[in-house]
């Protein structure tokens, strides 16, 4: 069973409107017609008012009463006045009511219609009266002899008719306003409506006050960072998530997003407008997933939807994983290696050799475990002595010597998995300096002998790590820009982010970072250390 359609907003809006526009039009033209009406017959009254004061004041109407032949010596003399003013009537009696004068000669010498009271008691007034001519606004004016004696009465008079066709007159170009003015009423609420039909897609009060409540639970509950982005590249909307995974200001809602403090590489994406899918941003603390679409609407683009998650701990996780996984290839190829170690010692010993089979065989030993026990020697911590082993490894199948300093020492006290650094940290720092130092020194093999020097200092105070390549170094003028996620001496896709992971292990630590020049590049990272907070 489906429901009664309800109408959208715009739809109910329009209808308001219409209604509104309409009550407000005909109200305001019913009270201007009442008053034009009130109007008429005020200035009808006075006409007549004044005409019959100025017809009784006339010596030759005094004289006319009061000679042998009233009617005929006034009669004329109506007419004649009538003619001139545009009254329906002049009624011209005597004392008792008897009409001198009238429109129609019929009704000279009949009882006047109407009161004369106040006339005879020498008080002129004015009233609406229904007379032979229909009703009339008529003033009543008493004539007085030489000795202020009421000697007769004059009547003048308007028909309601003819007041009606007066106002009739001036009120029809105010219908023609009022029609226009509904009209453009109903225009503009219709132009409103549309609009707003437009912007609301069409819904109801209550539909959009359901997408209202759903968009703020949805907005709040979901745990991704969730921003909108204008098409002027201001922020129209954000998530609580969003707010603590990008550190946003608290009136972050309506800033362009080069106000706000983000990472410059993602300040310059959305500037751009290009999407993004699955890239990697740095914070200072965090490393964020973001992806971005353009939101269109009725093929106008509205803005950008940008959303964020954090995977810091994957990261460094994948970091670690990855740590294990270059271990794991050092062991299989020392494996491959030792195949062939114990093949050249079965044929030495086959061939009679066995001096030369044995100082093979102890010399071949003795070099690795040189390496192991002065890693080991220098650094308790299981993941960081795998780390360095396994670079080892793997530089030297890439032909890249990497030697450790003899004085490498990394104490317990300087690793602490509550901070400042963590051997999380120090995975992500030094895993990452000697990727890039093996990758410059076999890009710098034609100058120099591949080589990879590594050293790590301990004092009460910090920790300070140097990473040395023969490579060809970094550029002087890319030195500001080298621990930027995508910045790479090395072209093509997913470049850069090792030095930038870096740069925020480095800040996460509160420590510092130096690039300088020897025979390649050189990094030395400072990292505060606290004594005694680790065992």
């Amino acid at each position: 069973m489906t429901g009664r359609r309800q109408w959208s907003l715009a739809h109910q809006l329009l209808v308001l409107q219409v209604v509104i526009v309409g009550v407000l039009v005909t109200g305001g033209a019913i009270l201007v017609w009442v008053d034009v009406a009130d109007r008429a017959e005020e200035s009808s009254a006075a006409t007549v008012r004044t005409l019959a004061r100025a017809i009784a004041d006339s010596p030759s109407v005094v004289e006319a009463v009061t000679g042998p032949d009233p009617s005929g010596v006034l009669q004329p003399y109506a007419h004649a006045v009538l003619a001139d003013t545009g009254v329906d009537f002049i009624t011209i009696m005597d004392v008792e009511g008897l009409r001198y004068t009238h429109p129609n000669s019929a009704m000279i010498g009949k009882k006047f219609l109407g009161n004369t009271d106040a006339a005879l008691a020498g008080q002129a007034f004015t009233e609406i009266y229904e007379g032979t001519l229909g009703p009339s606004v008529r003033a009543v004016v008493p004539v007085f002899d030489v000795e202020r004696r009421v000697v007769a009465l004059v009547s003048a008079g308007i028909t309601l008719s003819a007041i009606n066709e007066q106002v009739a007159e001036r009120v029809i170009p105010l219908i023609g306003v009022a029609l226009l003015a509904l009209a453009v009423g109903g225009l503009g609420t219709y132009l409103v409506s549309r609009r707003l039909r437009r912007q609301t897609g069409g819904l109801a009060p209550a539909q959009l006050t359901r997408m209202i409540e759903y968009h703020e639970s949805i907005l709040h509950a979901v745990r991704e960072g969730l921003v909108l982005v204008d098409s002027q590249h201001r922020v129209t909307l954000c998530n609580d998530g969003v707010r603590a995974l990008l550190d946003l200001p608290a009136d972050a809602e309506g800033r362009p997003v080069t106000e706000l403090g983000l990472p410059d590489g993602l300040v310059q994406r959305l500037l751009s407008g290009i999407e993004m899918r699955d890239e990697l941003h740095l914070t200072d603390t965090r490393v964020l997933v973001v992806n971005s679409s353009t939101v269109r609407f009725d093929g106008r683009v509205l803005g950008t939807v940008v959303t964020v998650r954090d995977r810091t701990d994957l990261q460094a996780l994948t970091g670690e994983l990855d740590t294990v996984r270059g271990f794991a290839e050092s062991l299989r190829s020392q494996a491959h290696e030792a195949a062939n170690r114990l093949h050249t010692v079965v044929s030495l010993v086959e061939l009679g050799r066995a001096t030369e089979a044995v100082e093979f065989a102890t010399g071949e030993l003795a070099i690795a475990q040189r390496l192991t026990d002065q890693v080991v020697a220098a650094v308790s911590e299981p993941i960081l002595a795998a780390l360095l082993l396994g670079k080892a490894a793997d530089a030297s199948e890439r032909g890249v010597e990497l030697l450790v300093s003899p004085d490498t020492e990394i104490a317990d006290y300087a690793l602490n998995d509550e901070g400042p650094v963590t051997p999380r940290d120090l995975v992500t720092i030094l895993g990452n300096l000697i990727d890039n130092a093996v990758d410059a020194a076999v890009e710098g093999a034609e100058a120099h002998r591949p080589l990879v020097e590594v050293s790590a200092k301990t004092s009460p105070r910090e920790l300070v790590l140097r990473v040395a390549d023969s490579g060809p170094g970094i550029p002087p003028s890319a030195l500001d820009d080298a621990f930027r996620r995508g910045w790479s001496t090395k072209g093509g896709a997913g470049r850069g982010l090792g030095l930038a992971l870096v740069g925020q292990a480095v800040r996460r630590a509160g420590g510092t970072i130096d690039v300088g020049r020897d025979v390649g590049a050189v990094f030395t990272v400072r990292l505060p250390v606290r004594m005694g907070e680790r065992g």
